[in-house]
């Protein structure tokens, strides 16, 4: 069994692809203006500037921002320490400073009870990951952005059409924040066939900020007011996106419904599935107040599971026929590229990249497919 099996997936897309190509028109054309409009209308934001990936849109949002006054070399931006590489790039190639906070063990997000004590007199944003597709908002992040007078930034790139909600409104991840960073690579809930991004984002100076730097740092033709570079979102990509668009919210049901085989089936006691609960795929962290109706979404781009035996599962169930992930071997802190970060102890972020495992969890899935991963996990050697 794949992991993931794209060709499945965008086999029904391939028309826009053809659509594009016959058009003759490749960039910054039509299909493009028309995604904008509706990811910005899903999302609920005013705003949406496509680009040509994900990293491109978080560090833009940064360089938009110092481009605007907001922010200036040596600023720190809290972010937690259990993330992919990407969002620790885009802080340090805005010449700002990463302040890598730990996660929580049960859900894997930020510790909205350490970022406090990480403030200090340079801190000027919180950039929180919705890592795996879990949404990593909570009441407590935001009264500590407003209190203290910090952006709040996001990074959306494995969590598109995940959501805060209740039975009767939900306010989806990418527009918590004065702006968020979307990716859509190929492998991403909604992705592309090939590398694609955008910011999302309420407020019209900085759209217009985040524009102009993709575009060489020119809102008028050959006149540049600021050093940009060349991150543009194709037509070929926007055409496959806007027409993946309108089915992202079945695919992520079924997402969910793969999940809740393995949350409801998966009993061993060396596999932890992090926070779950029998017949709930949703969370409530202690930080929302218990008469908040509304609940954190996750959307399973990535079903991560912990085991202290992690390479030896990998092993059997590639044996038993079972692809399987680990997002992600080696924590930033402890990457070559980051010598500084060397000395730091991150016991909890180490925990999860040295234990966690990705079992296959996506839309080509059926359900035999999973309860087969959760009898081949539940049948593991002990």
């Amino acid at each position: 069994m794949k992991y993931l099996d794209l060709k499945a997936i965008n086999e029904p897309y391939e028309h826009a692809a053809d659509e594009v190509l016959r058009s003759g028109w490749y960039l910054r054309g039509e299909a493009t203006r028309r995604f904008e409009q509706h990811y910005a209308e899903y999302i609920g934001t005013k705003h949406c500037v496509g680009c040509a990936n994900g990293l491109d849109a978080l560090t833009l949002i940064l360089r938009a921002y110092k481009e605007l006054g907001r922010l200036k070399d040596g600023d720190e931006v809290i972010v937690p320490a259990n993330t992919y590489i990407a969002t620790i790039l885009s802080i340090t190639e805005n010449r700002l400073v990463p302040v890598l906070v730990e996660p929580r063990i049960d859900t894997l997000q930020i510790d909205d009870s350490l970022i406090e004590q990480a403030i200090t007199e340079k801190t000027r944003a919180v950039m929180i990951v919705h890592l795996y597709g879990r949404c990593a908002y909570t009441a407590r992040i935001g009264d500590l952005c407003q209190q203290h007078g910090l952006l709040l930034l996001e990074d959306n790139a494995q969590a598109h059409g995940c959501a805060f909600r209740n039975t009767l409104l939900c306010k989806k991840t990418g527009s918590f924040g004065h702006a968020a960073g979307h990716s859509f690579y190929p492998t991403k809930n909604l992705g592309a066939f090939g590398d694609a991004g955008a910011v999302t984002t309420d407020d019209d100076e900085l759209a217009d900020m985040v524009r102009a730097l993709g575009n060489y740092g020119s809102s008028r033709h050959y006149v540049f007011d600021h050093v940009g570079r060349n991150s543009r979102l194709d037509e070929i990509q926007a055409a496959i996106l806007d027409a993946k668009l309108p089915h992202l919210d079945e695919a992520n049901r079924r997402r969910r419904e793969i999940a809740d085989i393995y949350i409801n089936n998966v009993e061993h006691p060396d596999i932890i599935i992090p926070n779950s609960h029998k017949g709930n795929v949703l969370f409530t962290p202690p930080s929302l107040p218990f008469h908040s109706p509304f609940t954190p979404d996750n959307v399973y781009h990535i079903f991560p599971i912990l085991s202290s035996r992690r390479d030896e599962l990998k092993q059997y169930l590639a044996d038993n026929g079972v692809q399987t992930e680990v997002h992600y071997p080696i924590p930033p802190h402890r990457q070559r590229c980051y010598p500084g970060f060397s000395g730091l102890s991150l016991p909890i972020t180490e925990r999860i990249h040295r234990e966690e495992l990705s079992l296959p969890c996506n839309p080509a899935m059926t359900d035999e497919e999973a309860r087969h991963v959760a009898a081949l996990l539940n049948a593991f050697p002990q």
